[in-house]
C-alpha cells in the first residue's frame, strides 16, 4: 500500500560529473543543493551576488558578468549605516563603500572568469514577485529594508520570464555553446505574499520553465525539486518551525532524489568517498596526540592522495592541510 504520490523524474536529466563546471544561482534552496555539491568536490560557484529569488535578478547578474560589469560606488547607496548594491544580497553590504566593492567585484570577477568554461547552469527561481524601485525604474534584487514607498510592487507575467531568458541563452551560447540549464522551483512557501499570491507566483514560474524547455529541448531542463516537496512530502512535519522553509530532512530527501537522478554513477562513488574523508576529519578522538589517531589520519591522508591520483581535477588541499596540521601536533 503507497501512502504517497511519488513524482516522476524527468528520464532527460542530464548527468553532472565531477569534470564538469557548474554555476547554482537562485534562492536558499539553491544554497542547500549547492552546499552538498561543494561538500562533494564538484566544481562549482554557488551565488556570487548571494541569494536571489525572482528570475530576472538571475538573469541581470549574469548579464553583468557577460558584459564586463565593474561595480563602482556609484552603484551603492547607505542605508542605516551600511553600504548597500540593490543588485545584492545584504552579506555583500559593509560599513564602507570600500568594503562592499571589494566583496561585490571580487565574485564577480570569479562569476566572469567561469563563463567561457561553464557546463551547467543551475537556477532555483523562487518567486514571480518583484519589487521594482519607483526612482530608478527597474527590478531590484534586494530592498535592504527600505521604505515600501520606495518600490512598486508587481508580479512578473509568463511571457515576461520567457522573452528574457530566451534572450538571456541565446547570450550565453556565444560563450559556451554546449551549455545545459537545469531549473528547479523552490518549495519555500512565500507566506508574506499570501498563501494565494504565494500559488500564482509559483505557478508562473512552472509555466514559464515548460516555455522554455519547449523552445530549449535540447540545453533546458527541469528538475522537480518543488513538486517532491509539496506531493512526496506534503506533511508538515517536513517543514521547519517557521512553517515556511523545508526541514533539514526534507532537503535531505531532495539531495537524494537530485544524486539518483543528475548524478553519473561516477561521480556518486567519488561523492561517497569524499563523504568518508569528510567524516574522518570531523571525528574527534579522546587523544588528539595518540599513535592510534595519527595512524588514523595518515590512513585518511593516504585515501585522500589515492583519490588525487585518480582524479587529479578534485580539490583537496584544505583536508590535506588539516591532516598535516593534525599530525605535526
Amino acid at each position: 500500500m503507497n501512502f504517497f504520490t511519488s513524482v516522476d523524474i524527468p528520464k532527460d536529466l542530464p548527468h553532472l560529473t565531477h569534470r564538469d563546471h557548474l554555476l547554482l544561482m537562485g534562492s536558499c534552496f539553491a544554497t542547500n543543493m549547492g552546499v552538498r555539491l561543494v561538500n562533494a568536490k564538484f566544481s562549482c560557484l554557488l551565488n556570487p551576488y548571494g541569494v536571489l529569488y525572482n528570475p530576472l535578478s538571475i538573469s541581470m547578474a549574469i548579464r553583468e558578468a557577460l558584459d564586463g560589469k565593474v561595480y563602482t560606488e556609484a552603484d551603492l547607496y547607505e542605508h542605516e549605516g551600511l553600504w548597500h548594491s540593490q543588485m545584492h544580497h545584504g552579506d555583500f553590504s559593509s560599513p564602507t563603500p570600500k568594503g562592499t566593492l571589494e566583496n561585490i567585484n571580487k565574485r564577480l570577477d570569479e562569476l566572469r572568469a567561469l563563463l567561457p568554461k561553464l557546463d551547467y547552469l543551475i537556477l532555483t527561481w523562487g518567486s514571480a514577485w518583484v519589487y521594482e524601485d519607483i526612482q530608478a525604474g527597474h527590478i531590484v534584487s534586494n530592498c535592504h529594508k527600505l521604505p515600501e514607498r520606495c518600490f512598486n510592487r508587481r508580479r512578473l507575467s509568463t511571457d515576461e520570464i520567457v522573452s528574457d531568458y530566451a534572450d538571456l541563452l541565446l547570450a550565453l551560447r556565444n560563450v559556451c555553446p554546449e551549455l545545459k540549464v537545469l531549473l528547479t522551483v523552490s518549495p519555500i512557501r512565500h507566506i508574506r505574499d499570501g498563501l494565494h499570491a504565494n500559488q500564482l507566483s509559483k505557478a508562473t514560474l512552472l509555466l514559464a520553465i515548460d516555455a522554455l524547455k519547449a523552445r530549449f529541448p535540447e540545453s533546458v531542463f527541469y528538475f522537480p525539486a518543488y513538486e517532491i516537496v509539496l506531493d512526496e512530502l506534503r506533511d508538515y512535519r517536513f517543514y521547519a518551525p517557521d512553517m515556511v522553509h523545508p526541514s533539514e530532512v526534507a532537503v535531505n530527501y531532495v539531495w537524494e532524489r537530485f544524486c539518483s537522478s543528475c548524478l553519473s554513477e561516477g561521480s556518486v562513488y567519488v561523492m561517497n568517498e569524499c563523504e568518508q574523508i569528510h567524516k574522518a576529519l570531523e571525528h574527534k578522538p579522546f587523544q588528539p596526540g595518540s599513535n592510534s589517531y595519527k595512524f588514523f589520519l595518515e590512513k585518511t591522508l593516504l585515501k585522500i592522495n589515492r583519490l588525487k591520483e585518480k582524479y587529479p581535477y578534485l580539490d583537496f588541499e584544505k583536508e590535506i592541510e588539516i591532516c598535516r596540521i593534525r599530525l605535526n601536533k
